[in-house]
């Protein structure tokens, strides 16, 4: 732990698995406290939650919230910022990720993903404001390549993802003056999606790569904890992590 992150408390949406817990791994590595955002994922989120205790004591806790609950936002919000006295980084991660092709779309879809990806950011940023002003902090939303280029049979999640890249633009603009830095990362090729993906065309995503590998969580978790702790004259900007793909080699 060093002085930058002594005490200082990150607040994580879905942040009980994959992408979510590297990057709560990560920012506890740097002696950050952790608080895991989890909506169904409760074993999990306090398995995570028991791991980083054991490392540090009384350094991560876990809140559980429907993020698609708008008026439960704001005491998630809260309720982060209450446990240590304060709130420094916002990790705006959850997400949810499936095809919706045109003439399959239906309204829940929409409602969905725009929900998970885009609305929930929205209000959970305007919550942690107050707090992120006291400190200075940050937010940071978890974007996507696909937020920029789209991906066939699925323009609901990439239209989301463009607001989010969109949002995080405006609101370092106007968060600017309050000393709060509102960045995005952009995975590319980092984890396959729960649901299964042909092999071919696995392949086919990593030939269009630079590096013509796939990268891992850990590769965004560490632009995250950058992004955080380091990039103090950095703000409205995404920052793709892709092995390059975003150069569309």
């Amino acid at each position: 732990m060093t002085q930058q992150t002594q005490n200082k408390t990150a607040l994580i949406t879905g942040g009980a698995a994959r992408i979510g817990a590297e990057i709560a791994r990560t920012l506890h590595d740097a002696g950050m406290n952790i608080v895991i955002h989890y909506r169904s994922s409760e074993d999990k989120a306090r398995a995570l939650c028991d791991d980083l205790n054991s490392k540090r004591e009384n350094s991560a806790a876990c809140l559980q919230a429907d993020l698609h609950d708008t008026p439960a936002l704001t005491p998630l919000v809260d309720q982060a910022a209450a446990i240590w006295g304060r709130l420094d980084v916002l990790v705006n991660n959850a997400s949810s990720f499936y095809p919706t092709p045109v003439g399959e779309i239906t309204e829940a879809h929409w409602d969905d993903l725009m929900g998970s990806n885009l609305k929930a950011p929205v209000f959970l940023s305007q919550a942690a404001t107050p707090h992120l002003h006291k400190t200075q902090g940050c937010i940071i939303n978890i974007v996507d390549v696909h937020g920029f280029r789209p991906m066939k049979e699925h323009p609901v999640y990439c239209a989301a993802k463009a607001g989010l890249a969109m949002l995080t633009q405006s609101l370092a603009k106007e968060l600017g003056p309050a000393e709060i830095r509102v960045n995005g990362v952009a995975p590319g090729a980092i984890m396959w999606p729960a649901c299964e993906l042909d092999p071919d065309v696995q392949d086919s995503i990593i030939d269009r790569t630079a590096l013509k590998r796939q990268g891992g969580p850990d590769d965004i978790a560490t632009t995250v904890r950058f992004l955080a702790l380091e990039g103090k004259y950095i703000t409205g900007q995404v920052i793709p992590v892709c092995g390059g793909r975003s150069i569309n080699i």
